[in-house]
């Protein structure tokens, strides 16, 4: 989105290292902050304007603190069978393996537009095969014989073993940016979006934003977090993600960041390459804020040292815990509900899926002489 959509890389950063540090703090859990996918996904395929997204963020900000402060977020979590909640899971694990694989083998969106496997990295193949499969079967080794050690987390050394490539074999312009540029992020870098915008994103980017935000980035995230944390999630609730999602909603339009959500997807991520304790959110919120604040626009080059074939590897382990929270659905319906919005999902998107499911669901569940 820095690239396709002129995002301001320090108020991204920063907005995304306060939100994380906020949580942390205060759900008192390990809590994912990610951007939301419908927006960013369309943004960047249709080369939006960062007008356009800050008046998308404010409008869900906006809709979220409405349904949280008002407690219809309750309502709504309260009335979604398990099922559902397992098929956005199981959905949005299989979009991240997916996605993790696209990154190993380079075909991704972003490295089809870079024209390039590992667009950052000066070398490209070793003989016949692309250096993103050699790094992604070197990491998924890494990533089996650490996964469970908790003295050297898996994540940490894909990271740090990843930067370390990057720094030896990265493309000269990227090495040569690595250089301070220390500044505070402005203040409402675009100006305030017209009306047009805001007419624009509440009906192109909003709307179609809403249902994904409820089912992933609520439920399955709430759901998620209990089933991890048990009583040490205590706070993390339907109403208190909503008001959360809104604030940081509220601070990323103001430096001009991307919409931001948490989401069950990043909370498997996180949870499975080590991450337990709210000192995980304040980590790393610290390090994006300390790279908006003393790098500015040359910190996304600090992102650029971790090749992508790294990134995969992470995304697709992190798929794949979040694909195996099915394994308590024991019914043929239950399952079957879950097929049903993955494969929607798979065929158009998660937010259809979602809804699509909740209508499945309660038919199948509601009348008893249907069978699968």
């Amino acid at each position: 989105m820095i690239f396709v959509n002129k995002l301001n890389p320090e108020g991204l950063f920063f907005s995304v290292g306060i939100f994380y540090v906020l949580s942390g703090v205060y759900f008192g859990v390990t809590v994912p902050v990610q951007p939301m996918k419908v927006i960013g996904a369309y943004a960047i395929a249709t080369g939006l304007s960062a007008q356009q997204i800050q008046a998308s963020g404010l409008l869900i900000g906006l809709f979220l603190l409405l349904i949280g402060l008002t407690g219809a977020i309750t309502l709504i979590g309260n009335y979604i069978p398990k099922p559902v909640v397992r098929g956005v899971q199981l959905s949005t694990g299989a979009l991240l393996m997916a996605q993790g694989t696209r990154f190993i083998i380079g075909t991704s969106k972003f490295q089809m537009l870079q024209h390039a496997a590992e667009p950052f990295l000066s070398v490209q193949s070793v003989g016949p095969v692309p250096v993103g499969i050699i790094l992604g079967t070197i990491g998924g080794l890494l990533t089996f014989l650490f996964l469970d050690s908790k003295r050297f987390p898996a994540g940490l050394i894909l990271v740090v073993g990843g930067a370390l490539v990057g720094l030896l074999l990265g493309t000269s312009q990227t090495v040569h940016r690595l250089s301070l540029s220390p500044g505070f992020p402005d203040i409402l870098p675009y100006g305030l979006p017209s009306g047009a915008d805001f007419t624009f994103a509440l009906l192109v980017l909003v709307l179609p934003q809403i249902p994904m935000t409820i089912g992933n980035a609520v439920i399955a995230n709430v759901d998620l977090s209990r089933e991890y944390f048990g009583d040490r999630s205590s706070r993390v609730t339907y109403r208190a993600s909503c008001i959360s999602m809104a604030l940081a909603n509220f601070l990323s339009f103001l430096f001009g960041g991307m919409p931001l959500c948490h989401g069950a997807g990043g909370l498997a991520a996180h949870y499975r390459f080590g991450a337990r304790t709210p000192g995980s959110n304040i980590i790393i919120g610290t390090i994006f804020v300390m790279l908006a604040i003393f790098f500015g626009r040359n910190s996304l080059t600090i992102a650029y040292l971790i090749p992508m074939s790294v990134l995969g590897v992470l995304l697709f382990f992190a798929g794949a815990q979040l694909a195996l929270t099915i394994l308590d659905m024991r019914e043929r319906k239950e399952l079957f509900i879950v097929l049903v919005i993955l494969g929607i999902t798979l065929a158009s998107n998660l937010a259809a899926g979602f809804l699509v499911g909740i209508i499945v669901a309660f038919i199948l569940l509601k009348w008893e002489k249907l069978s699968i």
